[in-house]
């Protein structure tokens, strides 16, 4: 049996769909971010990172890089451990106790990531809920999908956004039967947001619970950065809270806030949470330094409105096909896999411009695009910059234009 066989074939067929990826090594360079290195065969060359999810640029953060370095001096570099086994070290405790606060809620779980904390957080909710129905936003991601199938409970999947069509399902599964509703507050592929108020009003109408992931929100949105459902005022309505430390807040983990009960039923009963190693505690210290500065500070979140306001109208300017949005992701259209690779490899080779390419299975077949993430670091001249690479490109490419026009969603 020729087994390499099946792994090669398989590698081809991404490779004939245009769907193979490819990772650019990138040094990020402590104070001097959005500017990086990349690692070539041909040697180190400087680019600027227009596609991180560090959004606020607070991986580099002199408060957070300290607490990182203070803790691991003091504590070392791992864990130790499993949460149950010595790994429930007092970093974390501190980060969960930040968490909980920051949301409002009675307590926080921290996970080893944002992807773990959905997939492991969502499945152990639902089995502990008897003959539950999960609905499922059709748009959610990839770990609340592969949360939801994990449960082994009934799903139905409601179009995206669509009010009407939940309450069609949540009015079928009649009130008496436990419901769970997972969706997402800012979709990070089209920058849309999820109507949070609505989504409460037919939970509570219904009887069902409510589970949100804020991962693309927490730091970005509200007066303390605890997301749209708090910028909405709808964060007490919410019963589970979902987030990430390792997008807005510049560090790794994933998160639950909830009430006590639930989050000790997760605690107790997830397998993702119960059989793996802790986040180290340089890590959490790290983490809570972020979260507890951007409870305070509004000019991160003041910066980056700025800037990502001044690169969607520098690239509608410029007559590029821009998805409009009301958040900080802009997303730029190209609608083909060979073309939005040879984009993305366009300004990486030519102008150091360093944007990853996004293809299916990510967002569907026919919406490829590059997906921007203006940052407060990205500067006028950097945005002025962008907006010239991006035009020689599409140009060079023979990509259209869309003239002085933002492209809907809808499109």
């Amino acid at each position: 049996m020729d087994y390499q066989r099946f792994f090669a074939d398989a590698l081809a067929t991404l490779k004939a769909e245009r769907r193979y990826r490819v990772f650019a090594d990138i040094e990020r360079q402590a104070g001097r971010f959005p500017h990086a290195v990349r690692h070539t065969p041909a040697g180190p060359v400087p680019v600027v990172i227009w596609c991180s999810n560090d959004y606020l640029g607070m991986g580099q953060h002199p408060d957070v890089v300290e607490a990182m370095a203070q803790t691991a001096r003091r504590m070392g570099a791992g864990a130790g451990g499993t949460r149950n086994i010595s790994g429930t070290h007092h970093p974390i405790v501190g980060l969960e106790a930040e968490l909980a606060d920051l949301h409002r809620k009675q307590a926080a779980l921290v996970f080893t990531s944002g992807y773990v904390s959905n997939a492991t957080g969502i499945a152990t909710i639902a089995r502990l809920l008897p003959d539950c129905l999960i609905l499922s936003d059709s748009l959610n991601h990839a770990s609340m999908i592969e949360g939801v199938r994990y449960s082994g409970a009934a799903r139905a999947v409601f179009r995206h956004n669509d009010m009407a069509h939940l309450e069609d399902l949540l009015r079928n599964a009649g009130r008496e039967r436990p419901k769970l509703i997972v969706f997402e507050s800012v979709y990070s592929m089209d920058g849309d947001i999820a109507p949070i108020g609505r989504v409460c009003d037919l939970a509570e109408r219904y009887g069902a619970m409510t589970y949100i992931d804020e991962v693309h929100a927490v730091g970005l949105y509200g007066p303390r950065g605890a997301g749209v459902a708090e910028r909405d005022g709808e964060m007490g309505r919410i019963d589970v809270i979902e987030g990430t430390l390792g997008k807005a807040f510049g560090c790794v983990g994933g998160y639950i806030a909830s009430t006590e009960a639930v989050v000790d039923a997760v605690r107790s009963h997830a397998p993702g949470f119960i059989f793996t190693t802790t986040l180290p505690p340089a890590v959490a210290a790290a983490a809570t330094a972020s979260v507890r500065h951007l409870k305070a500070s509004q000019a991160e979140r003041e910066a980056q409105r700025r800037q990502v306001a001044r690169t969607k109208a520098a690239l509608a300017a410029a007559g590029l096909p821009v998805l409009e949005t009301p958040t900080h992701i802009v997303p730029l259209m190209v609608r083909d896999p060979e073309l939005v690779k040879a984009a993305s490899d366009r300004l990486l080779e030519r102008h150091g411009l360093y944007i990853q390419p996004i293809n299916f299975p990510t967002v569907p077949r026919g919406t490829e695009r590059l997906r921007i993430t203006p940052t407060p670091f990205h500067d006028d001249a950097l945005i002025a910059g962008l907006a010239d690479a991006l035009v020689e490109t599409w140009t060079h490419l023979g990509l259209p234009f869309e003239p002085q026009a933002a492209v809907t969603a809808a499109e």
